[in-house]
């Protein structure tokens, strides 16, 4: 197939772009490789990428409407994975309108390109975070989500019901993925696993926020990447016996679907910090503060439509995962 991803710079982008081309699928990979974070990691993923003949690489701004519409005509995608986004719950305090610009305006622009070039499945990232308030565990894609407590999962919440307004008024097969907490090589330095890492090897004190009674679903990059690959096979169609007197927010009339990726197996933070440190052979000083604005306590994935549907479960341990992560760590900071 001929897929475009935006976010091909990018943590889960990058994994993806090289998965899809080594089973030979073509990559159109859009990046525009903005300072959030490293651009020199940013850089090394994507040049793992450009090693492939069937990658071609677009610098572009999603938001960027003439240029979107541009590299639709050019290069006509089959389907499209959309990964680009400012990510970060924390930073969405900080710089709003950054949420808007690129995952609100940058993901209609995608919409459209999709519309009006014949894309036969748009596949997208959620995130966990659309559950905000949400306290009925394991988190399911049927639950009512209208509760945020960040701009962040605002703003992913508002691409779910974009893409159902497309798949309804347009018959656009949409694909929404809610990913719980990605981890593992190659990852983002603004994610816990990563700060953790550093300033253990550094001797410096981690910041351990609600004084560690935090549990994640943590998902590695992997589990993730199948799973996207699986539901983008998986073109979303129709649910029959959708109705409206009870209405499922997972499926529609309307070829549209939602699915948890996440591990279903929640991990204690200390927990997670303990098998770092024995990854690492050294203790951690541990800085207890509270939870932070926009920061929910747990999260817990229910993956039971992912199986039904594409016979697949995330089942990568945080021991294995995070052994990973370090040798990998180790390898490209030469520590």
């Amino acid at each position: 197939m001929k897929v475009l991803i935006t976010g091909t710079a990018g943590f889960i982008g990058s994994t993806l772009a090289i998965r899809l081309l080594e089973r030979g699928d073509e990559v159109i990979g859009i990046d525009n490789l903005n300072d959030y974070y490293d651009v020199n990691l940013k850089k090394a993923r994507l040049e793992r990428v450009k090693a492939y003949d069937k990658f071609t690489d677009v610098r572009i701004n999603i938001e960027d409407r003439a240029e979107m519409e541009a590299v639709f005509k050019k290069y006509q995608p089959q389907r499209v994975v959309n990964l680009a986004a400012q990510a970060g719950v924390r930073y969405s305090l900080v710089n709003p309108h950054a949420y808007i610009d690129t995952n609100i305006v940058g993901f209609v622009n995608i919409l459209e390109g999709c519309r009006h070039h014949g894309v036969e499945h748009l596949v997208y990232a959620s995130s966990s975070s659309v559950y905000g308030a949400n306290t009925n565990y394991p988190f399911s894609v049927h639950n009512n989500v209208d509760h945020p407590v960040s701009l962040y999962a605002a703003s992913k919440k508002s691409n779910e019901l974009m893409a159902h307004t497309y798949s309804h008024l347009f018959n656009l097969p949409t694909t929404g993925l809610r990913f719980f907490t990605v981890y593992g090589p190659w990852g983002r330095p603004d994610m816990a696993l990563f700060m953790f890492t550093k300033n253990i090897l550094a001797g410096k004190p981690i910041d351990v926020f609600n004084y560690g009674d935090h549990k994640r679903d943590f998902t590695y990059i992997d589990d993730i990447v199948e799973g996207v690959i699986r539901t983008l096979d998986k073109v979303a169609t129709p649910n029959p016996e959708w109705s409206g007197d009870d209405p499922d927010s997972a499926t529609s009339k309307a070829p549209y679907r939602l699915y948890n990726i996440g591990n279903n197996n929640p991990c204690n933070l200390l927990r997670y910090i303990e098998v770092l440190e024995n990854c690492l052979g050294k203790k951690a000083e541990k800085n207890m503060l509270p939870l932070q604005a926009g920061d929910v306590p747990y999260t817990y994935a229910d993956t039971s439509d992912l199986m039904h549907d594409v016979g697949y479960k995330p089942d990568t341990s945080v021991e294995d995962g995070i052994a990973k992560f370090v040798a990998w760590y180790r390898d490209f900071y030469s520590v």
